[in-house]
């Protein structure tokens, strides 16, 4: 749940109380919001960039952190901080998938979540990628406004995984 509304941590209440569901909070652009989220039940945590003040509060909170990256001096304070996973954010302006292959072949252990400009008609590629784990998209939720749509898009989504 991306805390870009007044109803997020709300939300985020609600969604803790699914069980098996695993809540996290996005759009974390400080410490406090950080906190705020963590105590309204958030499992892990992603922010648009890294920060040393998220990530000192998410080492505080014992929350996994997701930060975004840009570029290779970006991954590198992460790794300083004990960090293998970063969001590549925005990806299709920051070069699209050719820039995180790049940094790929740099940083081999590094996994990435590529988001900004993915969506269902290129997803598949980025997750054809070895160094990449996931992706996230605003096209399972855009202009949908019932559960069943989303429903629908969210397992068509689970079915583009690398190798399926």
């Amino acid at each position: 749940m991306t805390l870009r509304t007044e109803c997020a941590l709300d939300a985020i209440r609600e969604m803790a109380k699914v069980e098996g569901a695993h809540v996290g909070a996005g759009t974390v652009l400080n410490g406090d919001d950080l906190a705020r989220a963590v105590d309204a039940g958030s499992q892990f945590i992603v922010s648009p960039g890294l920060t040393p003040e998220v990530a000192a509060a998410a080492q505080r909170h014992d929350v996994p952190l997701l930060p975004g990256v840009a570029n290779a001096g970006d991954i590198m304070r992460g790794l300083d901080l004990g960090l293998s996973r970063f969001k590549f954010f925005p990806a299709m302006a920051n070069g699209g998938l050719p820039a995180l292959k790049a940094l790929a072949s740099v940083f081999g252990k590094v996994r990435f979540c590529p988001t900004g400009g993915i969506s269902e008609a290129n997803a598949p590629e980025w997750l054809a990628e070895p160094a990449v784990s996931c992706v996230g998209g605003s096209w399972l939720t855009a202009g949908a406004f019932d559960a069943a749509t989303v429903e629908q898009r969210a397992r068509a989504a689970s079915k583009m995984s690398a190798g399926a």
